[in-house]
Order: C-alpha cells, then structure tokens, then sequence
C-alpha cells in the first residue's frame, strides 16, 4: 500500500519528509521485528523508546517511520517520515495496522471480554457457542499467545487471518478475544469495534503498572465507550460493574445471580436454569457459572438462539488450567490446577472448592516477582483464612528473590490454616498431594496452563499438571 493512503487514515498527521509514493508491506513497533517495506511507529514505552531504535529499523529495510518528535536526521534522510503529536504514536500504529490489513475487524463479529478474572474463560465459552451456531470462530487470549492481547500489529494480522479462514468456508467470522487493561491503556486495539464488549469482574490486580484501583477500573471502562463496543454484557453483582452500566448509553445487558435460578453447584457441574431453559454445565464451581451466563447473554446479544447457547454449554470442555481435575484413581484426593494469581481469584477458587471436600482443602501457591507486591500478603491471608492446610511455594519470580516474595505472602498468612514453605514448586505439589487423603481436595493454583518458570532471564519447563499427575501416578501404584 502507497504510503499516502496510510497516511490519509491518520488524523493530525504531518509529512516531515519523504516520498509518499513508497510502497509499504507492514507495520511494525518493535525494531527487531522490521523487514524489507515496513513502516517503524516509534512508540514510548515505560522502560524504552522507539525513537532511539530509528536506525536499526531503518537497518533492517524500514520505508517510512512514525514519530512523535525530531530524530536524527542523518539516522533516517532516506526513508519517509509521518509525523503525529507527542502520545499518539501507539493509536497511530493500531489505525495503520489496520488499515495495512485491509481493515479485517470490519469483516468479522469482534467479541471483546475484560475483566481481572474469568476472560479467559468467557472467551472459550463464546467461542464454542458460536461454533455450534455456525461461525468459523477464532479466539485471542491468554492461551494463544505471549500476551493477553497481542500488540496492534500481530493483532490486526492475525484477524485479517481470522477473517480469510471465514471467507474460505462461507462462513461468518468471529473472533472472541481477551482484552487486557495494558492493552487498552497502550490503545492496542485502538479503532477496532466491538459488537459486544464482556465485563467479568475487577480485583486487586496489576497496580504495579496502573498505581491505583481507580485508574485500573478507568482503563478498562474504555471498552465500554458507546463508540467502541454496541453492546455492554455486564456482571451486575460488582460496584464496578454497575458503574460501568449506570455510564452506558448504549445497549447493556445486566446479569446477575438471579439469572442461574434454582442454582445447585456439586462435584460434577452446576445444574440452573437460565431463560427458562435447564442447564447442564460440567465445569466445576460458581465462577464457571458466572462465565457461562456472561457467554450466553453476549451470544443471545449476537442473535444465537438461546436453545443452541444450552446445547454448546452442555457440551464444553474444560479451559485449561482452569479448575482442571487431574485424574488420580481411586483413594485419592481431588486435585485441580487453576489460575488462579490474584486474591479475589484465589478466594473465588477456594470457596468454589470447599463443598467439594469431605475432608481438608489444601491449596499450594506462590506470587510472580517483578509484579503488583502489595496482593502477596493479601493473598496469604486469603489462603489462611479459607483453607486448611496452605502450601507456600515459587510461581514465576522472574528478577526478584524467590524467598522474599515467599516472606511477603507468609506475613498475611494469619489466618488458622497450617502454613507451609516449600521453595521448590515441585516438591511443594508433591508434599501437598502426598499428606493429602481421599476426601481431601488439593488446588495448586497461579499458574494453571503455563508450561514453563521464569527466573530471572530464564525459563525452565514446568507445568503444574504434569507434576500433579505424576505424583499422583506414583502414589497410585503403591496404593
């Protein structure tokens, strides 16, 4: 694409030099992603700045660049320059990802779900709904990728790819997707349209990144604006979400607890019946059934017939890593990998797991390093209040001493569970499973579906799953 139609697509844009009859294949933020016939957005970041990687894009084969102030100029005289005010480099990226793609969000049903917990969760619940009822569905999320959303330019190529999958089989195309609140605040998806934005819920999460609660919560409104989304699906039952419904002037659908009436959750599912319809769900515990209704009334919002959204939720399998059972054999106890990694995440899954326990609940858990530090304490009272026996282990400590985030979650442990530590993750699933008894229920959450450990500049394979299932194999063929 000529780069003057690009640059139409902008507003407050100016040529500050070049050719704009230079064919651009891509667009790209990230330098060491540049070839031939890019187009380089030099984006501010917290911690880098794209203006100081002009000449290895340029390097690389980069056409034209985007700026927000004066480079160089004998870093970047032979390409083309666009230049958009001071801030506007990342929407300007998000608009030419667009654009550059031939505008795929506008050729699919974009279903957008944020919220602290449960996105991911919500995402393949609509997915699978859609499928049943005829979309070549696409989903975009914690599970397909490095980031919750990936930025604006792997975003747009990846729904242009969404978009032909559809074409190609003559069907209507949706992409279900997670949308983070970094995503938002970094206008990653920045011109994209929703046809229906999903609210779970919001909880102590990220404040390393947003500093407060309240800037946290305004940075996922933002997908809620009349403009962005046409419809809201709202959990009502939180001061967030009826904040989010109360500034709404467009279509919202408030769902709430009164939506799942005569409401039973046991060890095999949850039954209930929504629009007067019985409802099967076999995923286990309340906040499934908070999924499942967000995902059925974002799917009835879509035209979907409310008796193919019960026959696609009878049918669903379980999210990975999310309240997953690790089969153990007779005799032994209940063990499940989930999410789990904040405090409202954690209470949730705890009291989910109590009525499931003849015996003690376990849970075995650790917080992230170089992330939000206040919610380790938070969390160890969690636990300590709601479980019988807690397990205080490594998750991802990334740059920070594994032992001092153990000490930060120990200190709020003051509740009357027994309280453990066990450095290593493995043998802290191990020990827990091995005390365990039938009748117990052991919950080792944080990292639910990752396969690997981050320490410092590296990262090690590990998957809880895999380590439960081992051990309880093991135990298994001595029982």
């Amino acid at each position: 694409m000529r780069l003057g139609q690009l640059m139409a697509s902008l507003d407050d844009v100016t040529l500050v030099h070049g050719d704009l009859e230079a064919d651009v294949d891509g667009v790209e933020l990230d330098s060491r992603l540049v070839e031939p016939g890019s187009l380089f957005c030099c984006v501010v970041g917290s911690s880098d700045d794209g203006h100081e990687h002009v000449a290895e894009a340029i390097a690389r084969g980069a056409v034209a660049i985007v700026t927000e102030r004066d480079v160089e100029a004998a870093q970047h005289l032979e390409v083309a320059e666009l230049r958009v005010p001071s801030g506007q480099a990342r929407r300007a990226c998000a608009v030419l990802s667009s654009v550059i793609t031939e505008r795929p969000a506008e050729r699919l049903t974009m279903i957008g779900v944020t919220g602290t917990n449960g996105k991911t969760t919500v995402v393949s619940m609509v997915s699978s709904i859609l499928e049943r009822a005829g979309f070549a569905t696409t989903v975009i999320g914690t599970l397909t990728g490095s980031r919750t959303t990936p930025p604006a330019p792997v975003l747009h190529r990846l729904l242009a790819d969404a978009a032909s999958v559809a074409q190609s089989l003559s069907q209507p195309g949706a992409v279900a997707m997670e949308v983070s609140s970094h995503a938002l605040d970094q206008e990653r998806v920045a011109g994209v349209h929703f046809a229906v934005a999903v609210f779970t819920n919001l909880s102590h999460d990220h404040l390393d990144y947003h500093g407060t609660m309240e800037a946290y919560f305004e940075a996922k409104a933002r997908l809620f604006d009349d403009d962005v989304a046409t419809c809201a699906v709202v959990w009502r039952e939180t001061t967030e979400g009826q904040r989010l419904l109360d500034g709404r002037h467009g279509t919202s659908v408030a769902v709430g607890w009164s939506d799942a009436e005569g409401l039973e959750v046991g060890p095999r599912g949850s039954t209930y019946r929504w629009r007067g319809l019985p409802v099967q769900l076999p995923l286990l515990g309340r906040p499934n059934v908070i999924d499942a209704l967000l995902a059925s009334e974002a799917a009835v919002s879509l035209g979907v017939e409310p008796t193919t959204v019960v026959e696609a939720l009878e049918e669903l399998e379980p999210v990975p890593g999310r309240m997953e059972v690790i089969p153990g054999g007779e005799g032994a106890p209940l063990v499940l990998v989930d999410y789990a990694h904040t405090p409202d995440a954690l209470e949730g899954a705890l009291r989910a797991v109590r009525p499931m326990a003849s015996g003690e609940v376990v849970v075995v858990f650790g917080c992230g390093g170089d992330r939000d530090a206040e919610k380790r304490p938070v969390m160890g009272l969690v636990a300590s209040e709601l479980a019988d026996r807690v397990v205080i282990t490594t998750d991802n400590p990334r740059h920070e001493d594994p032992a001092a985030i153990a000490r930060a979650v120990v200190a709020g442990a003051t509740g009357g569970a027994r309280v453990l530590e066990i450095s290593s993750r493995d043998l802290a699933i191990r020990a827990a499973i091995e005390d365990a008894r039938e009748g117990d229920v052991v919950l080792i959450a944080g990292k639910g579906h990752e396969t690997t450990q981050d320490f410092a500049d590296e990262s090690i394979p590990f998957d809880d799953r895999a380590a439960a299932l081992s051990t309880l194999t093991e135990l298994a063929r001595k029982r």
